[in-house]
C-alpha cells in the first residue's frame, strides 16, 4: 500500500525524505508529497504521479528544515490527484499527517466534525483523521502526541501515521495498527518509515513498533506506549540488510536484477539447513515446536497473489511426501468463513513481505481457533513474523520490484523442504529424502544455466508482444506454475492471461483458442507428458499457436510446437522451481517491449496492508 518516512535530527530533512520515498516507491505511486518544518511555519508540496513528479514540482523551492514527514500513495479513498496526496493538513494549517491504512469510519467521523464547522478539501480518510486529532487537540488543550492517542481510541481500521504539529516542532508522532512502521535510531536523530529500507543507509538499529503503539520523539527523546497510555520498552534490534541489496547493481530493472539473484537467493534459502546424511533438513524455529507438527492431521495454507500459487505446490508436496491432507485458502476468504479446523490442524501462512493484511487476518482468526499457526515470510521482524507461532524465513534479501520473482521460487523450495521435514517425521525413507535434496542442492547451477539463454525468450518477447490474450497450461505440480505464469504477464505486461490445468481446457477454455491466442503449455517430460502432448495436438488441430516449455533433450515437441523454452532435466517435484524462471523473463521482456514501468506496474503495489 502506501509508504510512509519522517526524520527528526539535526541534518536537512528533505534529501533523506525524497531518497525514502524513492526506496518506498514500490508500495505505490499514484502521488506523492512532503511536509517540512521551517522556522516556525509548516510547508507542504504534494503531486499527483510518481515521486519523480513531485521533484519536478519542488525543485526551486525552499526545502531547509531539522523535521519532516513523505508519503508516497496508492490510492484507497479518493483518486489519486494533487489534493487527495498526502501530507494531508487539518483546517488552521497547522497539523500535518501522512498515513497507510484505512479508517473504516472516517465518514461518521467526517459527519460529526462538518456539523463542527470543518471542511474537506480532499475525498481521503486521512484528512479526517487530521482535524479530529486538530479538534482534540485544540478543546482540551493538550500536546499533539496526547491529541494523537485520543483520536486514535475513536478510530476504526488499520493504519500507519506519522503527525507533525506547527506549534511543537521539536515533536514527531508515529503510531500503528495493522500496517508496519519501523523506527530507525541514529546518533541524536531518528528515521521513521515503513520499512527499512529507507533507514538501513544511516543506522542498522531499529525497533518495529507493535499494534496499537505509539513512538514519541519530543526533544531528543523517543518515548514507546500504547494508545492506552502504557509505557512499553522494546527490544532494539539490529538490521541484517546492506545497503548494496537495494540497489540496482547495472542492471535496468530491480525486477531483472531479482530474477537474476536467484541462483544465490535459492542458495541462501537452503543455506544451514539440508542434512543430507539424514535425507532431511532443519529449520531451529521449528524444533521447539516438534511435538505439535507430528500430531497434526491436516494442514490449511493461506495466501494471496503469487505466495498462493506457491502455496498450491505446497498442496502437493505435503500430500505426496508427509500424507497430510492440505488445502489452499484465500486469506481473505479464511477470515470471514467458518473454515473446518480442529486443534490438529496447522495453518502455514506465505507472505513475501509478512504484511498481507488478509494473510495477517487469517493467523489472527487461525490464533483464535487455537491452532499452530507458522509463517514463511521474507521481511524480518515483518507482522506476520511476529504474529505467528513460528515460522521459516526465506532469507533471499530485499525484493523490491512490484512483481515478485526471488520470493516465488524461494517460497515453494521452502514448501518443498517443509513436506520433506514433516515427511520424514511419517516415513518418509531416508532415500527418497536424500533423493530430492541432491536435486534440490542442483537447482541454482541449473537456474543459472536458464539464465544463460535469456535470448530465446527476448526474441518470444518480440515475436508476441502485440498478442492481447495468452493461456498458460500445465498439469499436476505444474497447474499452479501456469497460473503463476499468467499473473507475471498479467501483472507486467498488461497483457489479459488465463492460467489453468491442461485438462480443464476442453471444458470450456478451448472455444477461446484461434490464431491470436497463443498458448504456453508447460510439459517437462515427467508422469504428465503424454497428457500435455495431446492437450498440445488439441490446441493445434484448432489452429492456436503454442510455445512449449519441456525439458531438455526433448526434440519431439520441436516438431510440434510454434516455439519451444527448455529447461535442464530436474525431479517432477522441483520442475515448477525452474518453470518460473522463462516465465518469470517472458513477463519482463515482454512488459519491456510493450514499453511499461516495468518495477511499477499500474494500479499495483508491493504489499498490500489493508483489505
Amino acid at each position: 500500500m502506501c509508504g510512509i518516512v519522517g526524520y527528526i535530527g539535526k541534518k536537512e530533512a528533505y534529501p533523506i525524505l525524497i531518497k525514502g520515498l524513492e526506496r518506498l516507491e514500490y508500495r505505490g505511486y499514484d502521488s506523492a508529497g512532503v511536509a517540512l518544518l521551517q522556522k516556525g511555519e509548516l510547508f507542504v508540496y504534494k503531486k499527483k504521479g510518481k515521486v519523480v513528479e513531485l521533484k519536478k514540482f519542488i525543485k526551486n523551492k525552499n526545502l531547509s528544515g531539522v523535521v519532516g514527514i513523505a508519503h508516497t500513495r496508492w490510492a484507497t479513498h479518493g483518486i489519486p490527484s494533487d489534493k487527495n496526496a498526502h501530507p494531508q493538513l487539518s483546517n488552521s494549517g497547522e497539523i500535518a499527517i501522512v498515513h497507510n491504512g484505512i479508517i473504516e469510519n472516517y465518514l461518521a467521523i467526517k459527519e460529526i466534525l462538518i456539523k463542527k464547522g470543518y471542511q474537506f478539501k480532499s475525498d481521503t480518510d486521512t484528512e479526517v483523521l487530521a482535524n479530529l486529532i486538530e479538534d482534540i487537540k485544540k478543546n482540551t488543550k493538550v500536546t499533539i502526541d496526547e491529541a494523537v492517542r485520543l483520536a486514535l481510541l475513536q478510530v476504526v481500521g488499520a493504519y500507519a501515521i506519522l503527525v507533525l504539529s506547527k506549534d511543537e516542532p521539536n515533536t514527531l508522532v508515529a503510531a500503528k495498527l495493522g500496517s508496519p512502521i519501523v523506527v530507525g535510531i541514529g546518533k541524536k536523530e531518528f528515521f521513521i518509515a515503513s520499512d527499512a529500507t529507507p533507514i538501513i543507509e544511516y543506522t542498522n538499529k531499529v525497533i518495529y513498533l507493535e499494534d496499537r503503539e505509539m513512538a514519541i520523539i519530543k526533544n531528543g527523546k523517543l518515548t514507546i506506549k500504547t494508545i492506552d497510555n502504557k509505557i512499553k520498552n522494546h527490544y532494539v534490534q539490529k538490521l541484517e540488510m546492506k545497503i548494496e541489496e537495494i540497489e540496482k547493481n547495472g542492471f535496468s530493472h530491480f525486477m531483472l536484477k531479482e530474477i537474476f539473484e536467484q541462483p544465490e537467493s535459492l542458495r541462501n534459502t537452503m543455506r544451514g539447513r539440508i542434512v543430507f546424511s539424514e535425507g532431511n533438513v532443519k529449520f531451529g524455529g521449528l524444533e521447539p515446536f516438534e511435538k505439535e507438527l507430528r500430531s497434526l492431521n491436516h494442514l490449511t495454507i493461506t495466501a494471496m497473489g503469487t505466495a498462493r500459487f506457491a502455496g498450491l505446490i505446497g498442496e502437493y508436496a505435503f500430500e505426496d511426501l508427509a500424507g497430510i491432507p492440505t488445502k489452499v485458502e484465500y486469506g481473505s476468504e479464511f477470515t470471514y468463513r467458518n473454515t473446518a479446523v480442529d486443534t490438529y490442524t496447522g495453518l502455514i501462512a506465505i507472505s513475501q513481505s509478512g504484511e498481507t493484511a488478509d494473510t495477517l487476518n487469517a493467523i489472527k482468526q487461525a490464533k483464535h481457533k487455537k491452532i499452530l499457526t507458522l509463517g514463511i515470510v521474507n521481511v524480518i521482524g515483518s507482522s506476520i513474523a511476529r504474529e505467528v507461532d513460528t515460522g521459516i524465513y526465506n532469507h533471499v534479501g530485499p525484493e523490491t520490484a512490484v512483481a515478485s520473482t526471488k520470493a516465488s521460487t524461494s517460497q515453494t523450495l521452502l514448501l518443498i523442504m517443509l513436506a520433506l521435514y514433516l515427511g520424514r517425521m511419517r516415513g518418509l525413507s531416508k532415500s527418497r529424502g536424500q533423493e530430492i535434496l541432491k536435486e534440490i542442492q542442483k537447482l541454482p547451477t541449473l537456474v543459472e544455466k536458464i539464465l544463460k539463454n535469456t535470448n530465446v525468450i527476448e526474441k518470444l518477447a518480440k515475436k508476441y508482444k502485440k498478442n492481447d490474450n495468452f493461456f498458460f497450461l500445465g498439469r499436476k505440480w505444474n497447474t499452479a506454475t501456469a497460473m503463476e505464469g499468467a499473473l507475471k504477464l498479467k501483472e507486467c505486461s498488461y497483457i489479459h492471461a488465463e492460467g489453468c490445468n491442461s485438462a480443464e481446457l476442453k471444458h470450456g477454455p478451448i472455444s477461446l483458442i484461434d490464431k491470436n491466442f497463443p498458448s504456453l503449455v508447460i510439459a517437462p517430460t515427467d508422469s504428465m507428458y503424454e497428457k500435455n502432448k495431446s492437450h498440445i495436438q488439441e490446441i493445434k488441430a484448432r489452429g492456436g499457436r503454442v510455445i512449449v516449455l519441456t525439458t531438455e533433450g526433448n526434440k519431439e515437441l520441436k516438431n510440434i510446437a510454434d516455439d519451444i523454452i527448455y529447461i535442464p532435466k530436474t525431479l517432477e517435484i522441483l520442475t515448477p522451481i525452474l518453470a518460473f524462471i522463462p516465465m518469470q523473463l517472458l513477463a519482463y521482456y515482454m512488459a519491456v517491449e510493450r514499453g511499461n514501468d516495468v518495477d511499477k506496474p499500474r494500479n499495483l503495489a508491493k504489499s498490500v496492508t489493508v483489505e
